[in-house]
């Protein structure tokens, strides 16, 4: 039997939580310059200061998820402005539970569950929202509930290897 191999990419878009860090921290440099400019010498020091923490905050906000997939086992990669590369999770097909689109039904029983840890490795798009899928997987005795964008390629294979834990209704 042959190996199967997948690799997707999935660009993040930004929250509005993005949107109002960067704002503010474009608004904070702009005061803080014109301020040291204007109205006293000593404002240079934090003007200087935020614009080097702007260049290291503001390429984490370009975040691409990648996802690998090779016989059963899915990781998640995490891209930071197409140059720095982080694992975020591995997970094997035998320590999933269930996985069902996020808006199954199929998925009640977790709903109420207070210790799952809930992972995003989505998009965030909400034109993309039909093709998030949930897993429920079983880590060191604890659920996490992760949410990702799989292809179909990837998702037919997973229901081949698992038909019973993984769902497309």
């Amino acid at each position: 039997m042959s190996d199967l191999y997948l690799e997707e990419m999935v660009k993040r878009r930004w929250t509005a939580k993005d949107k109002a860090i960067r704002t503010i921290l474009m608004v904070l440099t702009v005061l803080l310059i014109i301020g040291a400019f204007f109205v006293h010498y000593i404002l240079v020091f934090p003007a200087i200061a935020i614009c080097v923490a702007d260049i290291f905050i503001f390429p984490r906000f370009n975040v691409e998820w990648e996802y690998q997939y090779v016989n059963g086992e899915l990781d998640v990669d995490r891209i930071i402005n197409k140059a720095k590369r982080k694992r975020k999770g591995s997970f094997d097909l035998d320590n999933v539970e269930i996985m069902a689109p996020a808006s199954s039904h199929r998925l009640d029983y977790y709903k109420n569950n207070q210790q799952m840890k809930e992972v995003n490795y989505t998009s965030n798009d909400p034109e993309r929202a039909k093709m998030v899928y949930a897993m429920i997987v079983s880590d060191e005795g604890t659920l996490k509930r992760i949410l990702f964008e799989p292809s179909e390629h990837m998702r037919r294979d997973m229901r081949a290897r698992a038909p019973r834990k993984v769902f497309e209704d």
